[in-house]
């Protein structure tokens, strides 16, 4: 007999498996709650594609050829613990602003995060001699370069593997994702449920008293809880609510707009080396700088928006290096009901993707760079956020 749909009555009903809901949904199922927590995506781990071009293709919404209107490309994984799949690891504490603007006061549970994931920097053997090549040019021009805290840790594993490609997935598992949590939810009695698009929410005398949506193509489900919790990302979110009535919901959008400027060298570049092992941060002016390049497949193929030539550098893959620029850009634009995503650059994002660019290119020179090869490449979307304030 085929199933009608799926009904559930729970505590609470998280929707998105992300480091949000995984965390909610692990501590609510620890002190007792029940929880259901619902995913868009599936549990690719384990499989043969994991963390390949192939995988990223798989679990990238729409094969990683996401777009926004003005053609920002947005890397989104739709799957289990959501996009700390396809992240570098990269850890920092809040600032002080954060504190002193806001009256938000963290420090305590920063403390335990850091602790019971045993953030730190990586050790300088692993740091890759590209990144710290790089470092010593950024502090020698008069910019504070310094070791990123990660979200890896090669004593967790038998061989450190890491390098462009953990960006499409961790196979040698030195990289924390959200999917831990999401293992901890479930050993602790929290039902998740896979390929579950929530589109609404259901709303009864104001409040809102569960969600609903679709398991697959054809499944309906409606889960019926105390409390509601949308965790599905910056772009998955807003959505939801404005099909429930939150009409100024994705309504502008902040994106931490990035790039990578490239440069080709003597030496072995940093596709071979951790991701964003070392760091200089603008505060003043608005942006990060840290060493990174993108997978060897996908750095052609990113190129290609950047102009018909840019592609053929790729014959010297392995002795460029890349330092991605991400800015802190102004809200702007906004996701619509469709999931359509606009994010124009505003004059200071302009400016700051400039200042930026002056600085990488000086470094990148200073380490060694042929000043001729050096480019700036196309413009990435990275974070979408800021969409339900």
């Amino acid at each position: 007999m085929i199933q009608a749909s799926l009904k559930r009555e729970a505590d609470v009903v998280v929707v998105g498996s992300g480091p949000g809901g995984a965390t909610l949904a692990r501590e609510l199922a620890r002190a007792g709650k029940s929880v259901v927590l619902l995913e868009m995506g599936r549990d690719h781990r384990g499989k043969f594609y994991y963390g390949t071009h192939l995988g990223a293709l798989i679990y990238g919404d729409k094969c990683c050829l996401l777009f926004t209107e003005e053609g920002l490309n947005v890397v989104r994984p739709i799957m289990t613990g959501g996009a700390p799949n396809m992240f570098t690891g990269s850890a920092a504490t809040p600032p002080p602003w954060l504190k002193q603007k806001n009256g938000v006061d963290i420090d305590v549970h920063v403390e335990q995060v850091i602790k019971e994931l045993a953030l730190d920097q990586l050790p300088d053997d692993s740091l890759g001699p590209s990144s710290t090549r790089l470092m010593e040019a950024g502090n020698a021009l008069g910019y504070d370069w310094q070791p990123l805290m990660k979200f890896m840790n090669p004593a967790r594993v038998a061989s450190f593997d890491c390098g462009a490609k953990c960006m499409l997935g961790c196979r040698c598992g030195a990289k924390w994702t959200a999917n831990e949590y999401v293992d901890d939810a479930v050993a602790a009695g929290c039902e998740l449920v896979t390929q579950a698009r929530a589109d609404e929410l259901i709303i009864q005398e104001g409040q809102a008293v569960g969600v609903r949506g679709k398991i697959g193509r054809r499944l309906p489900f409606e889960i019926e809880a105390k409390v509601v919790v949308l965790a599905a990302g910056g772009i998955g979110t807003p959505v939801i609510m404005q099909n429930s009535g939150f009409f100024e919901a994705g309504h502008g959008m902040a994106m931490d707009t990035t790039t990578i400027v490239y440069g080709v060298s003597k030496y072995k570049g940093t596709a071979f080396e951790p991701p964003m092992s070392v760091a200089y941060t603008d505060d003043e002016n608005g942006y990060i700088l840290s060493t990174l390049a993108d997978p060897w497949l996908l750095y052609p193929l990113i190129n290609v928006l950047k102009g018909i030539k840019y592609p053929l550098s790729w014959v010297n893959y392995r002795r460029t290096l890349g330092l991605m620029i991400k800015i802190k850009d102004e809200i702007s634009g906004g996701v619509t009901m469709e999931g359509r995503i606009s994010k124009p650059l505003t004059p200071r994002d302009r400016f700051r993707l400039n200042h930026a660019s002056i600085v990488a290119r000086k470094i990148l020179v200073k380490a060694g760079c042929d000043p001729e090869s050096i480019f700036v490449g196309p413009l990435r979307g990275t974070h979408p956020c800021a969409t339900v304030r």
